[in-house]
């Protein structure tokens, strides 16, 4: 994706999941993503009803993560839980895929669980979390290709709670396989100006970061 640095800030989703997260912190990125027009604030569900309050009317979207960080929670759970952070104000969810059944050749339970949350969003856009530190590459392919199938509109390379997170490689496969029309993500170990313009060179229509402020300075 081409993007002059100067409007990296409108790719940015600025991302608070730490879980000794207090309110004022989860305000406090309400309030640099408003100054600043980053895409949305990314946070746990908790705190999506103080988020969609705090950005109403601000152009900047509600994200939430569902299933997270694991995403080994029954699929019931993973659409009960979607559909309330949508009805709390979520625009956006990130989910986290049943790695364990990935990796086990069980693709019709992995797309009937991506297909499930999709349904539970509603008008909500779907990113899947695939988890690449975990993943071969040709897991990586059968991940984002289950995740096309099942209706998302984006894949996204990590939580940024495993092993490792988003690299340039990643994301050109990650591309090459969903084609032009379906979001790439790269999230995870974003921190600098340099890091997200390499993700976007490589293929990245969004970044998520906590760093977001360091990137948008340079």
């Amino acid at each position: 994706m081409v993007i002059a640095a100067a409007d990296l800030h409108a790719v940015i989703d600025h991302t608070i999941l730490k879980p000794d997260a207090r309110c004022d912190d989860v305000l406090r990125f309400c309030r640099e993503a408003r100054e600043n027009r980053f895409f949305s604030v990314c946070v746990n569900p908790v705190w999506v009803p103080t988020v969609a309050e705090a950005l109403a009317g601000s152009g900047v979207a509600t994200c939430s993560v569902v299933g997270f960080p694991l995403g080994a929670i029954p699929t019931a759970v993973k659409a009960n839980e979607t559909a309330w952070v949508v009805a709390a104000g979520a625009g956006e969810v990130d989910m986290v895929i049943d790695v364990g059944a990935l990796k086990d050749g069980e693709t019709d339970r992995v797309r009937a669980d991506i297909a499930a949350v999709k349904a539970a969003c509603g008008r909500a856009l779907l990113k899947v979390i695939i988890e690449t530190c975990l993943l071969t590459d040709e897991e990586k392919i059968t991940a984002c290709r289950l995740a096309v199938e099942a209706g998302a509109d984006f894949v996204k390379t990590s939580t940024g709670f495993s092993t490792g997170g988003a690299t340039a490689e990643d994301i050109a496969l990650m591309r090459r396989t969903v084609g032009p029309k379906i979001g790439v993500k790269a999230s995870g170990g974003v921190r600098t100006r340099d890091d997200a313009l390499k993700m976007l060179a490589a293929g990245a229509s969004r970044i998520g970061a906590s760093a977001s402020l360091a990137i948008i300075a340079g």
